[in-house]
């Protein structure tokens, strides 16, 4: 297994990769910062920035069938550089909104640069295994992933003493700037085939077709079904904690902006600490217990997300929050491992769009029914309710596992090790 430093060291196309991300992700924050700010100094209003949350969210979720079946159709890399440009001229375009003070030109672009973003990431994820070795690829897939985790951390925070310091006009300008060094750094990419259109195609289909197949595919492969459904099991409880952080923070611990902080910090800390465990684990893992590691994951997942939710300082709860997270980001690295060995190059497109289409639809979801509920009910019992619906994830994995219902599909990454000792069996 390559070390995150060996691996950026050696591997010049991930690299490259990297760096697009680490820049454009901070980018990204800048400007939801800025957006959210903007909004309500022209309106005022908790309502218009809830529509501007529902502009960003559903567009995501629309375009990620569309996305997923032109990324198995056409060449990867220049489907990301088209979503880099397009990104940079919407988030240029922000300018205007703010000059003509037009909350509906912000519900537009925010739209817009949402519905381009899937192309981007669902693509980033489908050229790993092109551009890494088998030895690489674990390494590459932590490393992508805590790199997103401490994009949200440090992104938020530059972006929102940024924006106070030098204005919205900056904010929106270094956002679209961002997209434009992430296409240049990814332009030299390069694959072994030359190109990075999916291997293994038999013929291109109507669009809708397509899409079908990759549903079939997903449903008829038990451990592709679990790993996506599992997505939208936490969703269901972790799209109400973009609630209940703040809200717990203000209300319950009553420690404002600051107790808020120390929350979503311990969070994104969590998840930082779960991506580097989750990728020490990963390579000493055979199948089984990879299955059984994330079983247990999801158990304290969900227990700690309970106990956060009934905590009695704020203390408690930062500690609760912190494992809860963890525990999250070793199951995201370990199953985003697993898909990207096993899945066909000719489906890793659709795969993971549609995977991110229905976490975010899960999460939208959640998000609207807890503030929902937060008029009506305890913020301790929405807490409570939100950790159980996560725990219950782990329920029907270990259920799955222990029946046999989750069968290791074919492999199409095979290790370095596998295939040296495939080799010398072929030799002897």
């Amino acid at each position: 297994m390559a070390g995150f430093a060996g691996l950026l060291r050696q591997n010049r196309n991930y690299r490259r990769l990297w760096l697009a991300q680490i820049v454009s992700e901070v980018g990204d924050h800048f400007n939801t910062i800025a957006v959210l700010s903007l909004t309500l100094h022209l309106t005022g209003s908790g309502l218009a920035v809830g529509a501007v949350m529902l502009s960003r969210v559903l567009p995501a979720m629309l375009a990620g069938p569309v996305a997923g079946v032109v990324l198995d159709r056409f060449d990867r890399k220049r489907v990301m550089i088209a979503s880099d440009l397009l990104r940079a001229l919407f988030a240029a375009g922000f300018v205007f909104a703010e000059r003509w003070s037009s909350p509906p030109l912000l519900y537009l672009l925010s739209a817009l640069l949402m519905f381009a973003s899937p192309f981007f990431t669902a693509g980033r994820m489908a050229i790993l295994p092109r551009i890494t070795t088998a030895a690489e690829l674990h390494s590459a897939n932590a490393l992508t992933q805590t790199t997103a985790w401490l994009t949200l951390t440090i992104g938020t925070m530059l972006g929102g003493v940024s924006t106070m310091r030098f204005g919205y006009d900056w904010a929106f300008l270094a956002n679209a700037a961002s997209f434009v060094f992430s296409a240049f750094a990814i332009g030299p990419l390069s694959s072994p085939e030359g190109h990075f259109r999916p291997l293994g195609k038999t013929g291109h289909h109507a669009g809708w077709t397509e899409f079908v197949n990759s549903v079939r595919y997903i449903r008829n492969t038990p451990l592709v079904a679990a790993v996506g459904l599992s997505g939208v099991g936490w969703a269901s409880g972790g799209g109400a904690a973009q609630v209940l952080f703040t809200l717990f923070g203000e209300k319950v611990f009553n420690a404002g902006a600051a107790g808020v902080g120390y929350i979503w910090g311990c969070a994104g800390a969590g998840l930082v600490v779960g991506g580097i465990l989750g990728h020490r684990l990963g390579p000493r893992l055979n199948y089984s217990q990879y299955k059984r590691v994330v079983g247990v994951s999801f158990l304290i997942h969900g227990a700690t997300y309970v106990a956060f939710s009934q905590a009695p300082g704020m203390f408690p709860a930062m500690a609760f929050i912190l494992l809860s997270r963890a525990a999250m980001g070793v199951i995201n690295v370990l199953n985003r491992s697993m898909l990207l060995t096993h899945l066909p190059d000719a489906f890793r497109g659709r795969v993971f769009a549609n995977f991110e289409m229905l976490t975010n639809t899960a999460m939208m979801a959640s998000l609207m029914a807890a503030g929902a509920a937060s008029t009506h009910f305890d913020l301790r019992q929405i807490g409570f309710v939100a950790g159980c619906l996560s725990a219950s994830t782990a329920l029907f994995w270990v259920w799955a596992d222990a029946s046999g219902a989750l069968p290791e599909p074919e492999r199409t990454i095979v290790p370095d090790n596998e295939v040296e000792s495939a080799e010398e069996a072929r030799g002897a």
